[in-house]
């Protein structure tokens, strides 16, 4: 164990491991990327987060930069999750539920709480948490928050930042912030702190007044959206003040959640689900876009394309069996309705009659059974996940764009193109409802040709995402990955507001740098793996 490690084990009451076993496993997420961390800490408790942040932060003072990056399950795509300094993982020791009150439907959960066990726990109560992303069976709430996470239900129920009411957060230099909405009066005590906390709102509160127009001109027309840093929803019309919206898919840059309290939603295990064929991506569009804008929304729209289909046949054809048969349609959406009584049987009705208007064949099931048979047909992007040819692996590398509803047509064939133009196999899968699709292509990172191949083909996609007035990131986070398209999506004059957010937080760069911001994809080359495997997940059928 080196001297670093040996300092910060007399210090905290957990776990601190430099091997290079450990340091070898940490090295990866799910992203492409890799980099070796100097040791790896396992907090017990926000005390040992505090110590920790505040020893990186005297080293600083002291010309010396350790990174912390905050872990949980290890899920994330963007490359957020690893790091050159301490790896912070949450899952050993934070994992608990602390209170969960069924009278106002909130919980409170600790960074490192399993997101499927979270929810297992709410259903219980009668609640659930609509912003459940596709990996809830091995990420954790920390990682669901620091990426600003969302799933199949937020169509209806917005994404996580929605449902985040308060966080404890440590801060660069190991101090405790406790964020939630304050009003004038509590604004004007906030700014009179003498403390790094005080600074931070002084700080922030002056960039957003003499910035408002470019902080507005920062909106996007999408549904969702985890690009950048979230400054629209931090100070309101009425002078009051959040920070947790920045912290909600901040990526561990700004400081580090040990804590958080999150609403919930009255749960209704009883729903109906559609499914519709489509053969025409237009007749597709046409009817995503008239159930996006009906007032009965549904609580899920979810689509798969024909090569997802063919490719899992040819995987193994087992899993179709049942479902769907050959000739595959081009296009399956999976409309659900959750809503109570009488209404969803109504709203499912009214749902059928839109897809009746353009899909060349519509399914009404209601018997939870036939429901999970069908819901396969969504889960099948397992197989894109887990699909190989030869040393070539699917890549999550243009994987989480977002456009307007209304360009999801677009989206979809520009998508096509640039696959066919760089001689790829595709298959799509993902949230047609907010517009939000999933692709990897099949490369093989230890060829050069494929990396450079790569560089290409995520250039090609962003430029597309932005063109159609999209986000480059809908749920998954800038990450590494992303973080160089931040300047081309908002702006040079908004990215610049980025960097001065981040150097309020962060005036030393020890919170996860390499992250979000001052990442160019010079950067990005050199971190690239020789080879991609999902060794952390295969255990829980990687999903997105």
């Amino acid at each position: 164990m080196n001297k670093v490690a040996h300092y910060l084990q007399e210090h905290v009451q957990g776990e601190v491991i430099a091997s290079a076993d450990a340091r070898r496993y940490f090295s990866t997420d799910k992203s492409v990327f890799e980099l070796t961390p100097t040791l790896i800490v396992y907090p017990r408790s926000e005390n040992d987060v505090r110590k920790a942040a505040r020893f990186t932060w005297q080293l600083a003072e002291r010309n010396r930069i350790l990174p912390i990056t905050a872990r949980g399950g290890g899920s994330d795509q963007s490359g957020a999750a690893i790091g050159s300094g301490i790896i912070m993982v949450f899952p050993a020791h934070m994992n608990r539920i602390v209170e969960l009150d069924p009278k106002n439907g909130t919980v409170t959960v600790e960074p490192g709480a399993n997101f499927g066990a979270l929810q297992q726990t709410l259903e219980t109560h009668g609640r659930f948490l609509p912003s459940s992303p596709g990996s809830a069976a091995y990420s954790t709430v920390g990682g669901a928050i620091a990426n600003n996470a969302s799933g199949a239900n937020s169509v209806k129920y917005g994404d996580t930042r929605t449902y985040v009411k308060s966080l404890r957060v440590v801060l660069a230099n190991g101090e405790v912030m406790v964020t939630e909405r304050l009003n004038k009066r509590e604004l004007s005590k906030k700014l009179g702190l003498s403390s790094f906390e005080g600074e931070i709102y002084r700080s922030l509160d002056a960039l957003l007044e003499e910035h408002h127009d470019t902080v507005a001109a920062m909106a996007r027309t999408t549904s969702k959206n985890s690009a950048g840093y979230d400054l629209l929803d931090i100070k309101h019309k009425d002078g009051s003040f959040d920070l947790t919206p920045l912290f909600v898919g901040s990526q561990g840059t700004l400081g580090i959640v040990t804590e958080a309290v999150l609403g919930t939603e009255t749960h209704n295990p009883e729903t109906t689900l559609l499914t519709a064929f489509f053969d025409d991506v237009q007749q597709l569009q046409a009817a995503v876009t008239e159930l996006r804008h009906s007032h009965d929304l549904p609580s899920a729209i979810e689509m798969v394309d024909g090569n997802l289909l063919t490719l899992a046949a040819s995987e193994s054809p087992a899993q179709l069996k049942g479902l769907v048969g050959s000739p595959y349609p081009k296009f399956i959406l999976l409309v659900e309705y959750d809503d109570s009584g009488r209404n969803q049987k109504k709203n499912a009705r009214h749902g059928a009659k839109i897809l009746g208007h353009h899909a060349t064949q519509v399914q009404t099931v209601a018997e939870f059974e036939s429901q999970e048979v069908l819901w396969k047909i969504r889960q099948l992007s397992s197989s894109a996940l887990a699909h190989s040819s030869g040393n070539a692996k699917a890549l999550p590398l243009v994987e989480d764009g977002a456009v307007p509803v209304e360009q999801l047509g677009a989206f979809i064939t520009g998508i096509y193109d640039i696959f066919e133009r760089n001689r790829l196999q595709v298959a799509l899968w993902g949230h047609a409802g907010d517009g939000n699709l999933h692709v990897q292509p099949n490369l093989d990172l230890s060829q050069l040709g494929d990396r450079q191949r790569a560089f290409r083909v995520m250039d090609e996609y962003y430029k597309l995402v932005i063109s159609l007035g999209g986000t480059t990131t809908g749920e998954h986070g800038d990450g590494r990955l992303r973080a160089p398209y931040l300047d081309q999506l908002y702006g040079a004059e908004a990215y610049e507001l980025l960097r001065k957010v981040k150097k309020i937080f962060d005036p030393y760069g020890t919170m996860n740098p390499g992250v979000k911001v001052d990442v160019s994809l010079d950067d990005l080359k050199p971190l690239l793996r020789q080879g991609y495997t999902l060794d952390h997940l295969y255990r829980d059928l990687p999903r997105s």
